[in-house]
């Protein structure tokens, strides 16, 4: 029994300011159940147009501000109605299940997935120009083109690519990777077009220089003083190890300081941040436990590799600085924020 449970009751006023109230604590996980329902698609689980709506001017204003490209791949299964005709609604749902999963395991973590609407798809491509986005759903296609999908067998899909241009809105931005999709169609389907205009070459004609370091903002602040004290100083050791990167070590040896500050610090807060979810009693506590021992053994493996050559500093420093960090906290650690929205 943790100490939550052992509790005993408090009447309605206690609960207004006891964190430790059973009835609050009910409250908060039944919000982040709401939150993450209204957030979801109820058929394939990913995230919905709604939530896509809410986030897209938050990640516009963000590759404004850091100069980070933000490109933009719409995706609709070719010739779905025939798959519903010849073998019902049921099955068509079983193949946007499926489909699901597989433009999951071609997503990079950084990258964010939605269903738009009945057997149409879009994927914000974070940090990407349209030409890595059109790599990107290049690669998603063959994914989907060479999977069979029982008891369908193969199927196609076409996809449209529009990295944003600073000046246009998201409905025009839209626009465009819709045009995109429609070319796709046009020209025979299963394949990929991409509008070659985007902030990426603007930036490249200006010199201008992208943002390299982690920029820390209160809207990271989940609510409890230790998880986010932890957050930023996970940024601040992140940022030294970048910079440690960036003044041209050539080995291992040249930035391990820096990376065995970051990792000590990682262990530390995922054992401290994992106590702390227990003891609020979070829901979803296994799964992100989870997640924090597969990010650790993948440090691991992939310090491994930077020791004997196999893979690039750069490939440490990302994953560290990336997956780990930012990721990490951008999308799973928000699932948990509702639990202290009242502190």
């Amino acid at each position: 029994m943790t100490p939550l449970e052992s509790t005993p009751p408090q009447n309605a006023a206690n609960c207004l300011v006891q964190e430790g109230c059973s009835a609050r604590l009910q409250l908060c996980r039944r919000v982040a159940e709401l939150e993450a329902r209204v957030s979801s698609d109820a058929l394939t689980g990913l995230w919905n147009r709604a939530h896509f709506d809410q986030i897209v001017e938050k990640e516009l204003d963000r590759s404004r501000r850091h100069k980070q490209p933000l490109s933009l791949i719409l995706l609709d299964v070719d010739r779905f109605k025939d798959i519903n005709d010849r073998f019902g609604h049921q099955t068509g749902d079983t193949v946007l299940r499926e489909l699901a999963i597989v433009i999951s395991m071609g997503m990079r973590s950084s990258d964010a997935v939605f269903r738009w609407g009945g057997e149409e798809f879009a994927v914000l491509a974070m940090s990407s120009g349209y030409r890595g986005a059109g790599r990107l759903a290049e690669a998603l296609r063959a994914m989907i083109a060479s999977h069979l999908f029982p008891p369908v067998g193969l199927v196609s899909a076409s996809l449209g690519v529009a990295e944003h241009i600073d000046s246009e809105s998201a409905k025009e931005w839209f626009g465009r990777a819709d045009a995109m999709l429609y070319a796709a169609k046009r020209d025979g389907r299963n394949a990929v077009r991409i509008d070659a205009r985007g902030n990426s070459d603007l930036w490249s004609a200006q010199h201008v220089i992208p943002t390299l370091n982690l920029a820390w903002q209160e809207a990271y602040e989940c609510g409890d003083s230790t998880i986010d004290r932890q957050h930023r100083e996970l940024f601040e050791l992140a940022n030294a190890l970048i910079d440690a990167f960036l003044s041209g070590a050539k080995d291992f040896a040249a930035i391990a300081p820096a990376y065995d500050r970051l990792m000590g610090h990682i262990v530390l807060h995922f054992t401290e941040e994992e106590a702390i979810l227990q003891h609020r009693g979070y829901a979803e506590l296994k799964t992100h436990r989870r997640a924090h021992r597969g990010l650790l053994a993948r440090a691991q493996e992939l310090r491994g590799r930077v020791a004997d050559g196999s893979a690039g500093l750069g490939a440490l420093v990302e994953f560290l600085a990336g997956d780990v960090v930012t990721r990490h906290l951008f999308r799973m650690d928000r699932d948990f924020f509702p639990l202290f929205r009242g502190k």
